[in-house]
């Protein structure tokens, strides 16, 4: 009999090392399979809602805010007088620091040809405070947009932001459609 307790035994511990051996790897295909078909999530701004408010560059958890200016190449008008480029008040259409709107000169003019210059974003310089953007809602065609910058961006799950944006312009979108775009046009910054 203690042959068969021993053989028992050692069925009973087999037979259970399999099926916990089965049930692990049943687990991880499961778990594989619900990470492969649940939809991952991004903020982003709707541009359409933005009123350039200013708190996304002093509400986000980031030091310096993940938001940032882009420019729509393809809605810009080449403008002489850029609204988003210069205070309302400039002295003259010149490049110095005090005809700037931008506070830390992340917007960079360049000439073109008369009478058009190209506006570049310098993305490191950007701190996301919308002065530029509403300038060129303003006085201009709307070609600035502040968007999340998915690179940048810790994906909280709760951003800090949405929370404080007065116009309910920061939502969840699936990170396959990741920018709410205005117009036809890519966001490539060029640098």
């Amino acid at each position: 009999m203690s042959d068969n307790k021993y053989i028992d035994r050692r069925n009973f511990i087999e037979r259970s090392f399999r099926i916990g051996l089965g049930a692990a790897v049943a687990g991880t295909a499961g778990y594989t399979l619900l990470k492969l078909t649940r939809r991952s999530y991004v903020w982003q701004i709707d541009p359409f809602k933005c009123t350039q408010c200013g708190r996304c560059q002093t509400d986000c958890v980031l030091p310096v805010s993940a938001v940032k200016c882009v420019h729509a190449y393809d809605l810009c008008g080449y403008c002489d007088l850029c609204g988003g480029y210069f205070k309302p008040d400039a002295n003259e259409l010149s490049t110095a620091a005090e005809n700037q709107l931008c506070p830390t000169q992340a917007i960079k003019r360049q000439f073109v040809e008369e009478p058009y210059y190209e506006y570049i974003i310098v993305e490191e310089l950007c701190i996301g405070c919308g002065k530029c953007v509403k300038g060129c809602t303003s006085f201009g065609n709307g070609s600035l947009i502040l968007q999340i910058r998915h690179d940048i961006c810790v994906n909280c799950n709760e951003c800090a932001i949405a929370r404080v944006c007065p116009s309910d312009a920061i939502s969840r979108i699936p990170v396959d459609e990741p920018y709410i775009i205005k117009g036809d046009f890519s966001f490539t910054n060029k640098s």
